[in-house]
């Protein structure tokens, strides 16, 4: 993809319902959200945007010399929240594919941003996403981990045909942990924000069932790892840890 082409945008909001003011948590110095804000801009593809509808959030990131736009405080999703900023921030379009990184991975791989990407480069495809083997057998049944079910089309890449808490495909062979990374084609953003919300995705409380059951592709790109989210204090404070042990590894 050319230069341009790409905007990646980062959803935050301070209201979490299990963890309030998760965005500005501190992790080794550093609010959380900053982290995040780091690692997109590492993968190098756009420009990086925080998307929030809090005042302090701007603030910590145009600190750190980062970009946040304030959007409105009322979006149901981030991706609600990611179609906004992205007319704001580029209304005359020139960016095709938008980014969505949602702001509770602060160690996800900067790569995994370039692999969601890669699927888009078939016509067919309107979302491309990431997921990663799951090799942590509590894992398999934790509905926390959401599961993508796919048909291969090529290396280390599906198409998803259901995403889902329970543990599937039955039988032998891997599971795949799907996590909060998305590239969709501009106008695929719009029309997905466009429709309602579906049976599956109620039911199962997982919004890119929505783009399923309209009819929508979305390919995944298989990683190395998924990054742990933060979703609880005890996520956080799991965070917290491994990035203390990977800065001492460093010195």
């Amino acid at each position: 993809m050319a230069a341009g082409d790409v905007l990646v945008l980062i959803p935050a909001r301070l209201a979490s319902m299990r963890l309030p003011g998760k965005p500005l948590a501190d992790l080794c110095g550093k609010p959380m959200i900053v982290h995040v804000l780091e690692r997109a801009t590492a993968a190098a593809v756009g420009p990086v945007v925080v998307a929030t509808d809090s005042a302090e959030i701007i603030a910590a990131v145009s600190k750190a010399g980062g970009r946040a736009v304030m959007t409105r405080g009322d979006h149901e999703s981030g991706s609600d929240r990611v179609h906004e900023a992205a007319d704001l921030i580029d209304p005359e379009r020139h960016a095709g594919v938008v980014v969505n990184v949602q702001g509770d991975m602060p160690s996800f791989d900067p790569g995994a941003i370039a692999a969601a990407l890669r699927p888009l480069a078939d016509p067919q495809v309107d979302i491309a996403t990431a997921a990663a083997e799951i090799r942590d057998p509590a894992a398999r049944e934790n509905p926390n981990f959401v599961k993508v079910v796919g048909s291969p089309v090529a290396v280390d890449r599906l198409r998803a045909l259901y995403f889902t808490r329970a543990a599937a495909p039955w039988g032998e062979g891997p599971l795949y942990h799907h996590f909060g990374l998305y590239a969709f084609r501009r106008d695929a953003l719009g029309r997905f924000v466009a429709l309602p919300p579906s049976t599956l995705e109620r039911r199962e409380k997982l919004e890119q069932l929505r783009a399923l059951e309209a009819g929508m592709r979305i390919d995944v790109a298989i990683v190395d790892r998924a990054p742990p989210e933060v979703n609880t204090a005890e996520d956080l404070e799991l965070v917290r840890a491994v990035m203390r042990r990977s800065d001492r590894q460093t010195r």
